[in-house]
């Protein structure tokens, strides 16, 4: 289907990416970052804005931000979860993608507080804007992005304001 829809032959879709998870994987990997540009998420300028303003505007760009990504990646990770049930690549992916985003949020809290966040408020943040709360939110309740947006940096503030450390 892929090969079809691409106009192009399916050796060359399987040249190209080796397998159907290797499909996957891109198209992952290019819903996560929006783009095709090896630049790690931590290392793009988007992230260097999570620094600019004040504490409340930081975090409703680091929330933003992490909305955009959420709009483009939570359908094809679906896929991804599906896959892992059943593909060890797919299930090593998916783990990796955890990790890759409570270390996005390391560095965004960071930025936004101006000094390392404490893991007790990373794992808060981390859980809190997760891909399964935007989709419970949004697709669930049928709230709209900028409903759950505004949620998120209100709940994060307040995370923020009450983290002991």
């Amino acid at each position: 289907m892929v090969a079809a829809e691409a106009g192009t032959a399916v050796d060359t879709i399987y040249s190209a990416f080796g397998s159907k998870s290797g499909l996957l994987m891109a198209a992952i990997d290019l819903a996560i970052a929006g783009d095709d540009d090896p630049t790690s998420m931590v290392d793009r300028p988007e992230l260097a804005e999570f620094a600019k303003g004040e504490r409340i505007e930081r975090l409703r760009t680091g929330v933003h931000f992490t909305i955009g990504v959420y709009e483009r990646s939570v359908p094809i990770l679906r896929a991804l979860q599906e896959a892992a049930a059943s593909d060890e690549a797919a299930r090593a992916r998916l783990t990796q993608y955890d990790n890759d985003r409570r270390n996005v949020m390391i560095v965004g809290l960071g930025l936004i507080l101006g000094r390392p966040a404490p893991d007790e408020l990373v794992d808060a943040i981390w859980a809190l804007i997760s891909p399964e709360v935007f989709t419970m939110l949004t697709e669930g309740r049928g709230w709209s992005i900028a409903d759950a947006e505004t949620l998120l940096v209100t709940m994060c503030g307040a995370a923020i304001d009450n983290c002991r450390a």
